[in-house]
């Protein structure tokens, strides 16, 4: 049997959201169970304000229209993302600013933002790779200097803080992904996270294709009309009765996935001390989430050879982003400013083990004896 790279998370709570769902017939957005996400997602996140959306493309794309990108505007973020990030803002007409990243947590060069900055700069867009924090504080700090937005990429950040603070609660907005990979999940869903009220009344029209019918059902207003763009951001009940089910369980979901995630830095400690591989680091100021676990190989070739080991044995290991500014998109819709120190070769290196939501304890310890085998094999064979 193979042993997939991914499972998606499933509680058993689901079942019975569905079913209530389909005994009120109240499939369309914004019902019982979208009010229920909202609560525990403003509970959680304290003074920011949510809104469900259909993904986190989309909430990035509300974004992108909630600070008025335009045709011109340059945003910085790091080229080692997901397209999302990028296109979120070359819709709006966008030229994109890609800069290098750190090697220790793959997360933009917080050190590299300023000398990118140019009088057409609108927003820095920091992505929170496998849910460890970006600097915010020194991203705030240059944001704030040259009165510059920041939408946080926190697709894989849900339950991970900064400093104490959650993840997408720091920058202007923030971006959450319910993707099937992702440590929560309803399949194909997102969350907009507002921290400035000022957003929030447009936010609801954008999402509600343009038109102010959130202040008609609240009897705000006695009809409702198209006043400000939009398009259809708004997820279904079934998904926010899917995602509620995993958000009863949120607690469990997170110690367990960081259960896995110890056991696998634990169980390869060693080839890192022996200097095979390089494994993640977590800043002392950060809380992760066990988002993913991942290795460095030396470079791409052992990196492709250790894949084709662990497939071998049915292990789907994976790499991850192809750097955006190498692509085709990248070079048409963007940049690369500065120099590309770390970004290509790092990603070139880095391989992603098979993690999930209740991974047994025995397909972890196979996985880790398995990249035991590669290292030690190829060692002893010298």
């Amino acid at each position: 049997m193979l042993l997939d790279f991914n499972r998606p998370a499933v509680t058993g709570k689901e079942q019975k959201n569905l079913e209530e769902v389909f005994k009120c017939i109240k499939f369309s957005g914004d019902g019982p169970f979208t009010k229920k996400c909202h609560t525990w997602f403003n509970d959680k996140f304290k003074n920011s304000k949510t809104l469900l959306t259909t993904s986190c493309t989309h909430a990035l794309e509300m974004a992108a229209i909630l600070l008025d990108i335009k045709e011109g505007d340059e945003v910085i973020m790091p080229s080692y993302t997901f397209v999302s990030t990028s296109n979120a803002f070359v819709l709006r007409g966008a030229k994109i600013i890609f800069i290098d990243i750190r090697p220790d947590t793959m997360n933009m060069d917080e050190t590299k933002i300023e000398a990118a900055i140019t009088e057409k700069t609108k927003a820095i867009v920091p992505v929170h790779y496998a849910g460890v924090g970006c600097d915010m504080n020194a991203i705030m700090t240059i944001a704030d200097k040259y009165n510059l937005f920041v939408v946080e990429d926190a697709a894989q950040g849900m339950m991970s803080t900064y400093e104490g603070r959650a993840l997408g609660t720091i920058g202007h907005i923030g971006c959450f992904s319910f993707h099937e990979t992702k440590n929560y999940q309803c399949g194909e869903g997102g969350l907009l996270i507002l921290n400035d009220d000022k957003f929030f009344e447009r936010a609801e029209i954008i999402r509600e294709k343009g038109t102010n019918r959130s202040k008609f059902f609240r009897g705000q207003v006695d009809k409702y009309s198209w006043v400000d763009m939009g398009s259809s951001y708004l997820p279904s009940e079934l998904n926010a009765a899917f995602l509620y089910g995993q958000l009863e369980s949120a607690d469990e979901i997170n110690q367990n996935r960081l259960a896995t995630w110890k056991g696998y830095y634990e169980g390869l400690k060693d080839l890192e001390d022996a200097g095979y591989i390089e494994l993640p680091t977590i800043p002392e100021n950060c809380q992760h989430n066990a988002h993913m676990f991942y290795l460095k190989a030396k470079d791409l070739e052992e990196r492709s050879a250790l894949i084709r080991f662990l497939r071998e044995d049915e292990i789907e290991a994976v790499f991850h982003y192809v750097p955006l500014h190498s692509a085709q998109a990248g070079e048409a819709f963007g940049e690369f400013r500065g120099e590309d120190k770390f970004t290509t070769s790092q990603s070139s290196r880095l391989v992603r083990l098979p993690f999930c939501y209740n991974l047994l304890e025995e397909e972890r310890n196979k996985v880790v004896d398995r990249i035991k085998q590669f290292y030690l094999g190829k060692s002893d064979a010298k």
